[in-house]
């Protein structure tokens, strides 16, 4: 199936139906040749349509002033709207359940007011154990914030021992054993540390049926894998838009409401202008009147600058289709793994299970310094470094993303190659 070879890896490359779209984005230089940019899942790329995009709304403001949120081929009043079709398509939701404003945690924040609702006997949040820094102090300050003590409310799940990640099948017998006491299930899509994606249409049912409420982060999930949020059923989710959709470093975020609580006006939540009817808006009066949908949620009008570059890039994604993307991960991502599965001095942790991960590979070295790491960066590979995040462990891991947009067959070839030389000087 697979050639550790270049002509092999090169012959991929050229029989890609993909491959036109890497001329689409800049590649950063190292001593005057383009890096093995694996480092998507931080921070992706920046497409070659951003630039063009901010001109546009430069030159908007220069021309038009104020009138720019009225006049002109995206009239800033409406610009959330043109960013609602590809974001759902990204999501698999309809296009009322979604809505791109602020940042992540400001996002995650905000949802929780509306599905974070705990009680004296139903409180608890169940995350995993080590979740992303954001995930874990919005919920420790959540449970702060309505009284609660957050090792009492905060359920963390980690791996069995020996192992790395969870089980679909100890997620839900905690899920069960919980019971009347989950006030909200929060997980990330697929976990930042280890790549593993998650049983999200399991997990939310398992969440439903004990009357829990049901939320992702998704940040490190849409643009890597495809999603059917409106089918899977969660209350709601939360992404960024800098990792693997390219938006540019602190790019907006997107919000996915269900539509079961998007047409729930006297749903709880904090209300902003833009989140008020858009038809007696500008009425100016008390009285908050939630838009239909995840539009609800909004707060301020759009930030328009970084919005831009959002719909750049979202643009390309909508061409080329998420169902494409995720033909080529998994074969990118396979390659990867079967060149590095032999290497003696390093521990692939991430699922071998396709369905159970994304473009991520996390690899763990027998030393438990950063050496491996540091050679590769001198020799050109731009990958990821993370500490340890489990109580008790050492050292940390290298995150590497062949992300189907940009990298190339070659770019694993050549990144196994300098893994393999970088072991034998270690």
């Amino acid at each position: 199936m697979f050639q550790n070879s270049l002509s092999f890896a090169q012959a991929q490359d050229a029989s890609d139906p993909l491959k036109k779209y890497r001329a689409d984005f800049y590649i950063p230089k190292h001593e005057g040749k383009e890096v093995i940019y694996l480092c998507g899942n931080s921070l992706g790329l920046q497409p070659k349509s951003v630039g063009p995009a901010l001109e546009h709304e430069l030159a908007q403001w220069r021309d038009e002033g104020v009138e720019g949120h009225f006049r002109g081929k995206y009239p800033w009043m409406y610009y959330h709207r043109f960013l609602l079709p590809q974001s759902a398509k990204l999501v698999g939701a309809k296009e009322s359940e979604v809505v791109v404003m602020n940042t992540l945690t400001t996002n995650l924040h905000l949802l929780m007011i509306s599905f974070y609702r705990p009680t004296s006997t139903r409180f608890k949040i169940l995350m995993e154990g080590g979740a992303f820094p954001s995930d874990q102090y919005a919920m420790e300050t959540q449970a702060k914030f309505h009284g609660f003590a957050p090792e009492d409310a905060i359920v963390e799940l980690f791996p069995r021992k020996g192992e790395h990640t969870l089980r679909t099948a100890d997620i839900l017998e905690r899920i069960q054993a919980e019971g009347d006491q989950l006030a909200l299930i929060m997980l990330g899509g697929v976990n930042y540390y280890t790549g593993q994606f998650f049983d999200l249409k399991t997990i939310t049912e398992a969440g439903h049926r004990v009357g829990a409420k049901v939320g992702f982060d998704l940040a490190h999930t849409v643009g890597n894998l495809p999603l059917h949020l409106h089918e899977w059923g969660p209350d709601f989710a939360v992404w960024c838009s800098y990792k693997y959709l390219n938006s540019g470093p602190g790019g907006p975020s997107g919000i996915f409401v269900h539509e079961r609580h998007g047409k729930n006006p006297e749903l709880q939540r904090f209300g902003g202008w833009w989140g008020h009817d858009e038809s007696s808006r500008f009425e100016m009066r008390k009285g908050f009147i939630p838009m239909e949908g995840a539009a609800g949620w909004q707060l301020s009008n759009a930030q328009i600058f970084s919005c831009a570059a959002h719909k750049a890039s979202l643009d390309i994604f909508d061409e080329v289709g998420m169902e494409a993307l995720r033909a080529k991960s998994l074969r990118l991502t396979a390659y990867m793994e079967w060149l590095l599965r032999d290497m003696v001095g390093i521990q692939v942790i991430t699922p071998t299970d396709p369905k159970a991960r994304g473009c991520q590979l996390s690899i763990v070295t027998a030393s438990p310094d950063r050496r491996l790491f540091d050679f590769l960066s001198a020799n050109g590979v731009v990958a990821d470094w993370r500490e340890a995040n489990k109580p008790g462990e050492q050292g940390g891991i290298i995150r590497v993303a062949p992300v189907p947009l940009y990298n190339s067959f070659e770019d694993v070839w050549h990144f196994a190659r300098l893994v393999k030389e970088g072991l034998a000087v270690m």
